[in-house]
């Protein structure tokens, strides 16, 4: 673990991690974007309205420093759908294959608890994003209502087919 590579270490979120759920997300969401209230209502409680409600979160650890995090929203149980949000990168972490980490991670997590599927809204700017979704084999949509106004992309990755 304390090698020169910088092992990432993926764990499931913790509520001593709640600060760096938001900071992660707050980072990249001000930089392109603004905060909106959907953003707020997950970062500002991560446990009510993601864990508690069935979701998920993981955190990517480094040198056992949050750098990573990302999200499953529950949707539905019947069929079990989930949708991928706040997925974030500590720049100074960036390279590192975070991102596919955390988005496997979950995509794995999904697939145990035999999901039908997963959808994720983004930005067409967010170039690295999408292609990082496409590698985890996410398929673009057309595009229908979404509660963010920055989304102008919605992709979906069906499971267990």
């Amino acid at each position: 673990m304390n090698d020169m590579n910088n092992e990432v270490k993926i764990i499931n979120y913790e509520s001593q991690y709640k600060e760096a759920f938001k900071a992660l997300n707050e980072e990249w969401i001000k930089t392109f974007f603004t905060m909106e209230a959907g953003d707020y209502k997950l970062l500002d409680n991560p446990e009510e309205h993601i864990i508690e409600k069935g979701g998920h979160i993981v955190v990517a650890l480094l040198d056992n420093e949050p750098v990573g995090t990302c999200a499953l929203v529950k949707l539905t149980d019947e069929p079990l759908t989930f949708e991928l949000s706040k997925m974030a990168v500590s720049p100074k972490a960036q390279g590192k294959k975070i991102g596919y980490l955390v988005g496997q991670a979950l995509v794995d997590k999904a697939r145990a608890l035999k999901a039908e599927s997963i959808f994720l809204e983004t930005n067409s700017v967010l170039v690295p994003a999408i292609k990082l979704y496409e590698k985890l084999g996410f398929k673009h949509l057309p595009l229908s209502g979404s509660s963010y106004d920055r989304c102008d992309t919605q992709m979906l990755l069906k499971i267990n087919d």
